[in-house]
């Protein structure tokens, strides 16, 4: 049975991925909230460490992307799984309608500019993926982006974007930086559940914009376009997992335990002091005990 307690179950590793056979609700139906929840508390405990080793390494890198359908959750799962990060080691991005001046670059310097530094970890609400997500549904977005030439056959466009994602993760994780990437599985149902709650409660009202209703009537073309997408940016050294929505307690569980495991494996330590140092160590404590003493005489 697929579990989430096992190892690795929503990674993507298959190249023909058939993206409505993904779960959006949790295949572990026999467990609870109170569970999700409680396991998610051990989880964001473990990462406040691992990233306070991260931090203090500071050789290496972590880049947690995440994208989805509006509604999916990312904003709260992002301010869920990392509440328990020092700010300090920890920097969230969230890309929007590029500006004038981004559009006068190519399609990855907005968020190649914002990579996370050694120690740090960098979280990108939506990225640079959306080049291959909602400019592939709305073409018409390519006009501004002043493009010298245009393939006749898109479909050339968005595999040329696709390897040139991969040529920059490969090059980040050989220059030390551990990619690793969440898409929110939220099914269209769910989606229109949330919207009616935006519009049911005046606190919410913040969060619904028009705009999100329309994209729905897009919702195959987006289904297609993330299909493809997994399929060809899913590699061994930055995959995706596919991570099921329609429950948040559940979602934000996983997206903790995968991250978790991620820092696991990149096994961050604290820097050794050397012998020479250790020695000055001991005339330090020996002048901070001293003064002390003569402070209470």
């Amino acid at each position: 049975m697929l579990t989430a307690m096992t190892k690795d179950p929503y990674r993507v590793i298959d190249k023909n991925l058939d993206i409505s056979s993904l779960p959006t609700y949790p295949v572990d139906a026999e467990l609870s909230g109170s569970f999700f929840k409680s396991e998610l508390k051990k989880y964001t405990k473990e990462l406040g460490e691992l990233q306070h080793q991260l931090f203090a390494e500071d050789r290496q890198s972590l880049l947690v992307i995440f994208q989805a359908m509006d509604a999916a959750g990312k904003d709260s799962t992002i301010r869920a799984v990392m509440r328990g990060v020092n700010p300090a080691g920890c920097e969230v991005y969230s890309f929007k309608k590029p500006s004038s001046r981004e559009l006068d670059h190519d399609f990855l310097w907005r968020t190649t500019r914002s990579m996370p530094e050694r120690g740090r970890i960098g979280v990108f609400n939506r990225s640079y993926y959306e080049e291959t997500l909602v400019v592939r549904v709305h073409t018409d977005y390519l006009k501004a982006q002043r493009l010298p030439a245009l393939p006749d056959d898109l479909e050339h466009l968005w595999q040329e974007r696709f390897e040139s994602i991969n040529d920059l993760e490969r090059h980040m994780t050989r220059n030390g930086t551990t990619i690793v990437k969440f898409w929110l599985n939220v099914s269209k149902d769910e989606q229109k559940r949330r919207f009616l709650s935006r519009l049911d409660e005046p606190h919410k009202h913040w969060k619904f914009s028009a705009a999100d209703v329309k994209e729905r009537a897009y919702w195959d073309d987006y289904m297609h376009a993330y299909q493809e997408m997994l399929r060809a940016t899913s590699t061994g050294y930055a995959p995706w997992y596919t991570i099921p929505a329609d429950n948040k307690k559940y979602m934000r569980m996983v997206v903790a335990k995968v991250m978790v495991e991620t820092l696991r494996r990149m096994n961050p330590q604290y820097p050794k002091v050397q012998a020479a140092e250790r020695e000055k160590f001991a005339a330090m404590r020996q002048q901070l005990e001293t003064e002390s003493i003569e402070r209470s005489a």
